[in-house]
């Protein structure tokens, strides 16, 4: 989170509205841990990651929707250990994601 803090600091001095994207939960094996956050500001600028690119595009859909409303979302992410291989993966694995708006 601290490396994204800049981003949102100054995105927020802009005056736009920035949405905070953070796992946390993992099962098995996760690109990224528990506490990885991606913020995503109404313009569309992104900073950070949740998952090293794998889920990035539908937390960013999900964004929007944070942003219009102002509701928090949870997020499940996953794929079977035998379905990782036939995608070009590892592993499987599964992510929660907590979407919620910045205020």
């Amino acid at each position: 989170m601290k490396e994204i803090l800049p981003e949102i600091e100054r995105w927020k001095e802009e005056g736009e509205q920035v949405v905070v994207a953070t796992v946390v939960a993992t099962r098995r094996s996760a690109p990224r841990p528990v506490g990885a956050s991606l913020a995503i500001s109404e313009s569309g600028k992104m900073c950070g990651s949740v998952s090293g690119g794998c889920v990035e595009s539908d937390v960013f859909e999900h964004a929007q929707e944070v942003l219009a409303t102002g509701e928090p979302k949870l997020l499940t992410y996953g794929i079977s250990d035998d379905e990782a291989w036939s995608v070009g993966l590892p592993c499987g694995g599964e992510i929660d994601v907590f979407v919620e708006r910045v205020e």
